[in-house]
């Protein structure tokens, strides 16, 4: 039997139900392929029915403010994402509305990579383009004993080329729906071997290297960031009122807000932290002699950067008379409708 033929009937007995498979709408299946990256299924399944139900069209999404998106993004993390998605909206409704159909022009949207273009242009369009994400790498460099680390270009190429040898040209929908269900239900990192229908073709299986493939190219070590945030409440008409400030620079959580920030280069002494602490009350907000507490550090992991951050809090008694122009006054009902980094939401929830 052919490999996609025995990969197809694999398909047919195991493979999943997901509310955008089955469908020939591009912008819907885009969708989910930008909030399923870094994102597992069970989790982005809800986000993108949200999404869908804000926004049933590209031009609706393309029509929306980049502080809705963000709002609704929130808690998916890889903002960027968000903002790529938005961006590319926006592109597709100055054309008409009209989506891409070829690989070649998907693959020019922001934030579309290979991956993501060979899935849209192969389920929305049909056309012969293999997806190869971590799963399919690893069901493939087992099968066929590649040890070419992943994740090069050196790889990509080697990879590509021989799934185009194997894709079905009639149903690379189906083909790839399989292959990507393959490797993540069925040649998953310790797999079930004995119950694989490719185990005798199985070159890792064959030689003991299962669990030594695929080769995984180094990543470097996440950056070490510390961040201490102020979190500074008053009263006001019968409102509690806080500071928030929008992220411009290009760096992390671009476009979202936080908290008021002093970021040190290294982790500060208690003596340290009150010093610098009582320096920016003073020359940020002309605020002396302010009774406030510390919290425990919290980590925030991100994929390139590890986040130490505390949040100092304080009660004033009335709004700061001196404010930095980047501040926004808001209140706490306005502060949960505002998009912010998961850190910050899972603090302001945590009063």
């Amino acid at each position: 039997m052919a490999f996609s033929q025995k990969l197809e009937a694999w398909y047919t007995d195991h493979g999943r139900t997901l509310p955008w498979r089955g469908i020939d709408d591009p912008y819907r299946i885009w969708l989910s392929e930008i909030i399923l990256q870094q994102t597992r299924i069970e989790q982005g399944r809800d986000y993108w029915f949200r999404f869908v139900e804000a926004f049933p069209t590209v031009t609706d999404l393309a029509a929306a403010s980049e502080e809705q998106v963000l709002r609704l993004w929130q808690g998916l993390g890889y903002y960027s994402r968000a903002r790529n998605l938005h961006c590319a909206a926006r592109l597709i409704a100055g054309q008409g509305g009209r989506f891409p159909n070829t690989y070649e022009e998907i693959l020019k949207l922001p934030g579309v990579g290979r991956y993501t273009a060979a899935a849209i242009a192969s389920f929305a369009f049909r056309l012969p383009h293999p997806v190869i994400d971590g799963n399919v790498y690893r069901f493939i460099s087992r099968l066929h004993g590649i040890s070419t680390p992943i994740g090069t270009d050196a790889a990509y190429r080697e990879f590509e080329a021989l799934l185009l040898r194997l894709i079905d040209p009639q149903r690379p929908d189906r083909f790839n729906a399989a292959l990507m269900d393959f490797g993540s239900l069925q040649c998953r990192p310790q797999p079930d071997c004995a119950a694989c229908p490719f185990a005798g073709d199985c070159e890792a299986l064959r030689s003991g290297r299962v669990g030594l493939l695929p080769v995984r190219a180094p990543k470097p070590k996440p950056t070490d960031r510390w961040f201490l945030y102020f979190d500074l409440r008053w009263q006001q008409d019968g409102d509690t009122y806080g500071l928030l400030q929008r992220r411009t620079a290009n760096d992390i959580w671009r476009g979202l807000f936080e908290l008021p920030l002093l970021e040190s280069d290294h982790r500060l002494t208690e003596s340290e932290l009150q010093a610098e602490a009582d320096r920016f009350l003073a020359d940020s907000f002309g605020l002396r002699h302010v009774a406030y507490t510390v919290g425990p550090e919290r980590l925030h992991q991100l994929s390139h950067r590890t986040i130490h951050a505390r949040f100092l809090s304080a009660e004033l008694p009335h709004a700061p008379a001196v404010c930095p122009p980047q501040l926004q006054a808001l209140t706490v009902a306005e502060m949960e409708k505002t998009p912010v980094p998961r850190l910050i939401d899972k603090h302001l929830h945590r009063l």
